[in-house]
């Protein structure tokens, strides 16, 4: 083994002035060598030595290993998960020492010492728990902290998709953020950014939760509603991604809390980047200041030959298609009005002609106001 007897040497020159561990020693030699075992190798090359002092560079910081495994262990406990890997934060101390002996010997592409701790936890910890070392993209993160003696655990995301009716009026969708975070989690939320589980949202974060643990929930809706209005038919479609997840695979039944009902909930790679196209079938009860009749409701149709403009808050201007209308009167100032609309249609606003044109108001000649509208259909093309 030529290339060994080429590095004894240098490896004598650094035992005569350092007293270092197998895995110090042989770290400094290994890759030149090609070998796999930091500690074999630097036994063997210790083998006329006698170490009587601790380990210069890490103060015999390997033989402790298995007290962080035990914090790695212990960390893990509640998450389910296949794959893994391992950070560590070191006291600057030791990769000074580490640096001064491989300047002082001239030793260069050789691994850290940091790193070869890291390793050495991934080995130790797959050996008792048969779990797969993964860097690019582990499903849980250990971090351990070599100075405080504390390991902390980071999960990898996990996003659902799913479906919700709302059958009960007075429910809003979104979720007010706990004051004491503003959403980011805290001790005082129990890190799930809300304070409160009285709405649409809260409603499937506490289901969730129930299910994946996790702390926030961040939701990417298809559409929203009025606290008053109904989502009915198939639902509203959402995704939602859930921030450290102790389990990442449950069963998903269809099933119903208060008056939500949760549908072909299931995990999908990712939200969508981008917003996503919906058509929705609006159903809404207008009130006319002027009595109706059905003739003048005629005049309606008019909004499906072109383009209804919708200036927003900044003044972009937007075009909404409405597919399909049809109507029918209630009494002499009440009507109902249900449009197949092109999804983010102000609905409130088309009725009165807040910077929307054509409204039904301009239409109708008349004042009108929207009492409530529901959803009878979200279709995602």
């Amino acid at each position: 083994m030529s290339n060994y007897q080429e590095i004894v040497p240098t490896a004598n020159k650094i035992l005569k002035k350092y007293d270092l561990c197998d895995h110090c020693l042989g770290r400094l030699f290994s890759k030149q060598l090609h070998l796999s075992s930091n500690k074999m190798l630097g036994k063997k090359l210790k083998k006329n030595f006698n170490s009587l002092q601790k380990c210069y560079i890490c103060k015999n910081l390997f033989e402790n290993l298995n007290h962080f495994l035990k914090l790695m262990l212990n960390v893990s406990s509640s998450y389910s998960f296949t794959t893994f890997s391992v950070g560590a934060i070191i006291k600057p101390s030791i990769v000074d020492r580490d640096d001064s002996v491989r300047s002082q010997f001239k030793l260069k592409g050789i691994d850290s010492i940091k790193t070869d701790i890291t390793k050495e936890l991934g080995k130790l910890f797959v050996k008792k728990t048969k779990k797969a070392i993964d860097h690019v993209d582990p499903e849980i993160t250990f971090t351990v902290n070599l100075k405080d003696e504390t390991c902390d655990l980071r999960s990898k995301s996990i996003t659902l998709s799913g479906r919700y009716m709302k059958t009960k009026r007075g429910f809003p969708q979104k979720q007010k953020s706990c004051d004491n975070c503003s959403g980011k989690g805290c001790r005082v939320c129990h890190f799930h950014g809300i304070a409160e589980f009285e709405s649409v949202e809260g409603t499937i974060s506490q289901f969730i939760f129930k299910k994946f643990g996790g702390t926030t929930a961040k939701f990417t809706w298809i559409g929203g509603e009025d606290k008053s209005s109904l989502v009915l038919g198939k639902g509203r479609p959402f995704f939602v991604k859930i921030q450290n997840p102790s389990k990442r695979k449950t069963s998903l039944p269809d099933t119903k809390i208060n008056s939500i009902n949760l549908s072909k909930m299931k995990l999908v790679n990712e939200s969508p980047k981008q917003s996503l196209k919906f058509i929705s079938v609006i159903r809404s009860k207008i009130f006319s200041e002027m009595p109706v009749d059905s003739n003048l409701l005629k005049k309606l149709k008019v909004l499906t030959k072109n383009p209804v403009v919708v200036y927003d808050k900044s003044g972009k201007r937007l075009e909404k298609n409405i597919l399909q209308i049809k109507y029918k009167k209630i009494s002499s100032n009440t009507f109902t009005l249900i449009i197949e609309v092109e999804g983010g249609f102000p609905i409130k606003r088309f009725v009165i002609g807040d910077d929307v044109n054509p409204g039904v108001s301009k239409i109708l000649e008349t004042t009108c106001m929207c009492k409530e509208f529901d959803f009878l259909d979200i279709q995602v093309q």
